[in-house]
């Protein structure tokens, strides 16, 4: 039966349709003289009506189609086909009444009401019951998906009425977190309390959860989401009105909050007017010309108007990515733009860049700087960062380039973890250099956590909120000082340009901010509130994980405490103790050999001999991720 319906043409069904009325028009006839009480016989009057009887039957089919009744499917038969059927039903008892008017016997008027009504019915009805037995066949020829609908509220509803008459989905229960819907029927299907959903999938066979709450806050959707995917539920979300109609466009549009509202301060603006004429007409090399603060400098620099700007990058698509950010900027000003795919570690082509481009001032921000992952790699992490350093400073002296800039971090101070020790062991291999260079001023810029750089705290809370959270936080209690990348970028060209040789750079950076509260700040600018005791119905929560290996409470900018005034009252410097040079050969010539050995304890070891600093997790307890 199933293979016969599907091959018919929809002409065929339209015939099928029309030859069902017309057929049903007789018998309509016939039941209504029947429950007429007339004087004549039932029988006899019908009798009497065969002679105008087709040409009525004819009539009616012709005006059937003009309106275009047979048309409607069955699945499609609402409010405006019932309209049409009923005007079918007047139409054919009008003329039934003026043929028999003309050439049959004369009935009472309300006959003919008799007769439109019941024919009215009748098609009704024959229609109704060939939908639940074209249904019942489809059903069986074809496989189901049964669907469990998340949400009983209007929204869900409204969706199963809907769904009663698709080919191949059948919703067989809600499930809704209101208490007061639970145990209820609504349009014929049970309501559930969430808890059970596990059992509901287990004995009704359901494949898949349809989240009818457009209206409910993203993160909690995304919160149902993550529990049904759990238990290996395809889930498919309702969208919003707003989606629908095509205003979501709009909210899409509407980037996060910018990370410098969460900076807890004033902005500092460190002007580079004079600053900039350190680098003016010069040949300026930025290492780590991809990263954040890589790329910021090399905005910088370019509106200080160098002659020729190298960008020395080690990834491929951070240096094709600010290259194109910069190539129509450099043509438009004259200023010659050099993309260099390399590693600083590189002797050969360190050097060869260096002498090939005649580099006046180097900016050295290439580094590995995320905590965690250089704890889990701690060779690697100190390979990049120190001999990384040293081979570039070396190579800057050698060639008398008259500049050379470190960008290093506070975590440098009295480190815990690798990375901290990786860019003090590069601070003491600068140092060392600035000591003994008579042509060459090498200097440091060290300076806290950078709001939106790639990897900080911001941007990773505006992902963790945009997936519904939770929001992770290390311990309650850990501040961090916070820069926006500006003025970070602000303070080097600045200091790189008052240097003198050998000093470390920090910048004012106002009180520690406490994570917790830039982790509550980052969720309430998405327009969502906490979650936690006081309101257990927030939207996001907050999860503390616990510190990390190697991770501070809170971070300091010098080793001495002793802070002098520069010129500018926002940058201060700080001369602190070095090793001799002898020192220094020591333990870059220990670290090379603990690196080829591939030796992470004894690294570990060498970090806590030469660098001064509050210890370092043992191998057994670094991060893995």
């Amino acid at each position: 039966m199933f293979r016969l319906l599907s091959a018919l043409t929809r002409a065929q069904k339209t015939y099928i349709f029309l030859g069902i009325d017309l057929c049903l028009l007789p018998l309509v006839l016939l039941f209504t003289f029947a429950v007429q009480n007339l004087a004549t016989p039932a029988g006899q009057l019908f009798a009497a009506s065969l002679a105008v009887l087709p040409y009525v039957v004819a009539f009616t089919g012709v005006t059937s189609l003009w309106l275009g009744l047979p048309h409607v499917q069955l699945n499609a038969y609402e409010r405006h086909a019932v309209a049409l059927t009923s005007l079918v039903a007047v139409i054919s008892a009008s003329a039934l009444g003026l043929a028999m008017m003309l050439f049959g016997p004369a009935l009472p008027v309300g006959t003919y009401v008799v007769f439109a009504l019941s024919y009215f019915i009748a098609m009704v009805a024959v229609r109704a019951i060939l939908f639940q037995v074209v249904m019942s066949i489809y059903r069986r020829a074809q496989p189901r998906c049964r669907v469990l609908i998340y949400g009983a509220g209007a929204t869900g509803t409204q969706l199963a009425q809907a769904l009663r008459s698709h080919d191949w989905i059948d919703p067989v229960a809600f499930v809704d977190d209101n208490k007061s819907l639970q145990g209820m029927t609504l349009v014929g299907l049970p309501v559930y309390a969430p808890a059970r959903i596990e059992e509901l999938v287990k004995t009704r066979q359901i494949a898949r959860v349809l989240l009818a709450m457009p209206s409910q806050s993203q993160p909690k959707q995304a919160q149902i989401i993550q529990r049904l995917q759990a238990l290996k539920l395809d889930v498919q979300a309702l969208p919003s009105f707003a989606q629908l109609v095509g205003t979501e466009a709009l909210v899409e549009k509407l980037t996060p909050v910018a990370p410098k509202n969460f900076l807890g301060r004033r902005a500092h603006d460190v002007p580079l007017a004079e600053a900039a004429e350190a680098y003016c007409g010069k040949v300026v090399l930025v290492s780590g010309a991809g990263g954040s603060i890589g790329s910021e400098l090399c905005r910088q620099v370019m509106a200080c108007r160098p002659k020729k700007l190298v960008l020395y990058e080690l990834s491929e698509l951070a240096l094709y990515t600010i290259h194109q950010e910069l190539c129509a900027q450099a043509q438009a000003e004259g200023i010659e733009l050099v993309p260099v795919l390399g590693s600083v570690t590189d002797p050969r082509q360190v050097r060869e860049v260096l002498g090939c481009h005649q580099i006046q001032v180097v900016l050295h921000a290439a580094a590995y700087k995320h905590v965690p992952l250089v704890e889990a790699n701690p060779l690697a992490g100190l390979a990049n960062n120190v001999f990384g350093t040293r081979t570039l400073a070396r190579a800057a002296g050698d060639f008398g380039v008259d500049r050379f800039i470190l960008i290093s971090s506070d975590k440098a101070v009295r480190p815990t973890n690798v990375m901290g020790a990786s860019k003090r062991m590069a601070e003491l291999v600068v140092q060392d250099l600035a000591s003994r260079s008579t042509s060459t001023v090498f200097t440091m810029v060290r300076f806290g956590n950078v709001l939106g750089s790639s990897g900080s705290v911001i941007p990773l809370f505006q992902e963790q909120v945009a997936r519904g959270g939770p929001v992770t936080v290390t311990d309650p209690n850990v501040r961090r000082f916070f820069m926006t990348i500006q003025e970070a970028v602000q303070l080097v060209l600045t200091a790189g340009a008052d240097a003198k040789g050998g000093e470390v750079f920090v910048l004012d950076m106002g009180k520690p901010v406490p994570i917790i509260q830039l982790a509550r700040q980052v969720i309430e600018s998405a327009g969502y509130t906490v979650r936690d005791a006081d309101t257990p119905e927030g939207d996001i929560a907050i999860e503390i994980i616990g510190l990390r290996p190697g991770e501070k409470m809170e971070e300091e900018l010098t080793i001495t405490d002793e802070l002098m005034l520069t010129r500018n009252p926002k940058i201060f410097c700080a001369h602190e103790g070095d090793l001799s040079e002898i020192e220094v050969a020591s333990f870059v010539r220990s670290l090379r050999q603990v690196v080829a050995a591939n030796d992470a304890e004894a690294a570990r070891n060498l970090i806590a001999r030469w660098v001064e600093g509050d210890g370092l997790p043992p191998e057994n307890t670094r991060a893995t991720s």
